[in-house]
């Protein structure tokens, strides 16, 4: 009894709220009824008259006005419609239509999901979007003092955004803290340091813990941001190696006395490793790349566990500078495995090295005579794989897009993982021949194989929506953000448009021919109401005349 209670309470409620969607229309013909009806009470024959009256009385400066002010205005809008497309990437119209309008005319959100769509594949595919739009430490990151300074003080521009720079300062509070850091003086300080917004500040705080005591994690903040070239950084980078390998080692004596030893462990052998890192990086910028292949492969057998940094991808740079690509091969093997996360650095360099078994004699003319054969189709679909991957590439490579400095968080499959793998890697296309010239005879191929709208990957998992707004957090604003699929211009935008260069040509025509608008005008007007007129009278000639007549007197 209870559950039939139930139904038939819900299937009431479905037909009150399906009676409430449809009623408005029934109530609306019969306002237009009444309203009829009532003409000749409400005198609205003479209200029209007189309307008419004061239209035809109006000269045409008055219309030259009135749609010179309606262009301005529609002008306007479309200027800041534009505008605030390009910053935002959506149309505010519509952004406050869905917003706040949607909600108060009771609209719902169709792209929600489900509790019941939430389980199985659309979760994975939901969990596995999330990670992709997580924001990863650029691996090959310059260094602040000896490279983005340097562009700062030659330019005038600022290469690194707030939210870029706060991400750093956040990995610097993981990476080089713990909760013991208030037993020892000078790390007290660095712990404070780190979260100092002014460059000076932190700077001025490394001295004095120096001044304490030879802090490891002082001289990797001098290095970073003091130091005016690599060399310097190079000297307080092996400063700081003194001190991290002496601090890890007293941590690795103590590291199973309690918790706190082990946080204290954890933390020294991120900061070693660090370090060491960032010697390699700078024997590999001061020319001497061997010593440098040779640190990164030491560092990955010392520490094989630590692979959040990456380290693997600096030493594929390294190894194609010094074209070892049996070497790169070798390290593609071990990384470029399905059940580890993709980057461009992987996918790039695999298409790369299958191109370079083929690109010196590819000629797209001989290949479109006798098709492709096995080698030049692998390499092909090596390059489709890595444009799937990250569609913003090519254009950086085949230079059709300017280059800036990377920054120092990347967005895999994003504008800013594009632009970090070719600041580093375009030398290395440019050195295998005809590498870029088949790149650019087939990468664009990639987009006809992917599925439209992009619900679904080829290869991959669909590309993630998020990676335009959070690039544009990551990139400089004078950088143009590549944006992925392109968007088509907002309906308001191409209607705002239409309707400035509609009343403009008005307000023209009107100021020019004033005579000949007006005759239109009233012929347009006749034309547009002859419809009621021809209804209004079937109506009158329909209804009997006396009961006509007593609905007029009501």
């Amino acid at each position: 009894m209870a559950e039939a209670g139930t139904g038939f309470l819900e299937q009431l409620k479905s037909c009150i709220v399906w009676s409430w969607t449809y009623l408005w229309t029934l109530w609306f013909f019969i306002m237009l009824f009444l309203v009829y009806i009532l003409r000749v009470p409400l005198k609205i024959n003479d209200n029209l008259t007189t309307v008419s009256m004061f239209l035809n009385t109006l000269t045409p400066k008055f219309y030259v006005a009135l749609t010179g002010t309606s262009s301005l205005i529609s002008g306007l809008i479309l200027i800041f419609e534009w505008w605030y497309f390009r910053k935002y990437g959506t149309s505010f119209i519509e952004q406050v239509s869905v917003s706040h309008l949607r909600p108060l005319l009771g609209g719902v959100d169709n792209s929600a999901p489900s509790a019941a769509s939430a389980a199985g594949g659309d979760a994975d595919s939901n969990r596995q979007s999330v990670s992709e739009c997580k924001v990863w430490r650029n691996p090959l990151n310059l260094f602040r003092g000896a490279e983005y300074n340097r562009y700062t003080w030659v330019t005038g521009r600022e290469p690194l955004t707030y939210y870029d720079m706060n991400l750093s300062a956040q990995d610097h509070q993981t990476f080089f803290t713990c909760d013991t850091d208030h037993l020892r003086p000078a790390d007290a300080i660095m712990q404070k340091a780190w979260r100092e917004r002014n460059p000076q500040a932190r700077i001025s705080a490394a001295h004095e813990a120096l001044e304490l005591n030879e802090c490891a994690t002082a001289y990797i903040l001098l290095a970073e941001e003091e130091a005016t070239t690599i060399v310097e950084a190079e000297k307080l980078f092996k400063q700081a190696l003194k001190a991290g390998e002496g601090c890890y080692r007293r941590s690795q004596q103590l590291q199973h006395h309690g918790a706190q030893y082990e946080a204290q462990h954890r933390r020294d052998t991120n900061v070693l490793v660090y370090i060491k890192r960032r010697l390699a990086m700078c024997a590999r910028k001061l020319g001497r790349t061997r010593e440098a292949v040779k640190m990164m492969r030491d560092l990955m057998k010392e520490f094989p566990l630590l692979s959040m940094f990456n380290i693997h991808e600096n030493l594929l740079e390294a190894l194609l500078e010094l074209q070892a690509y049996a070497d790169v091969q070798a390290v593609l093997a071990k990384y470029d495995d399905i059940s580890l996360p993709k980057s461009a650095t992987i996918c790039y360099t695999a298409a790369l090295l299958k191109a370079r078994a083929v690109s010196d004699k590819f000629s797209p003319e001989a290949a479109s005579r006798r098709g492709l054969s096995t080698a030049e189709m692998n390499a092909v679909e090596a390059i489709h794989r890595a444009v799937e991957f990250n569609p913003h590439v090519p254009k950086y490579l085949l230079e059709m897009k300017s280059l800036i400095l990377p920054p120092e968080h990347i967005l895999k499959r994003g504008d800013s993982e594009a632009i970090a793998y070719a600041f580093f890697h375009l030398q290395h296309w440019k050195r295998v021949e005809g590498a870029l010239n088949l790149l650019h005879c087939t990468w664009e191929g990639t987009f006809r194989m992917i599925p439209y709208p992009l619900e679904k990957g080829h290869l991959f998992y669909p590309y993630p929506i998020c990676t335009e707004t959070a690039d544009r957090e990551l990139l400089p604003s004078f950088h143009e953000v590549s944006v992925y699929p392109k968007k088509e211009l907002p309906f308001f935008i191409l209607f705002t448009a239409g309707l400035c260069s509609f009343t403009a040509m008005l307000a023209l025509l009107t100021h020019q021919f004033p005579e000949l608008m007006g005759v239109f005008a009233k012929a347009f007007l006749s034309t547009l109401f002859a419809p009621l007129n021809f209804v209004m009278e079937k109506v009158e000639n329909i209804l009997p005349s006396s009961l006509w007549h007593q609905l007029t007197r009501i």
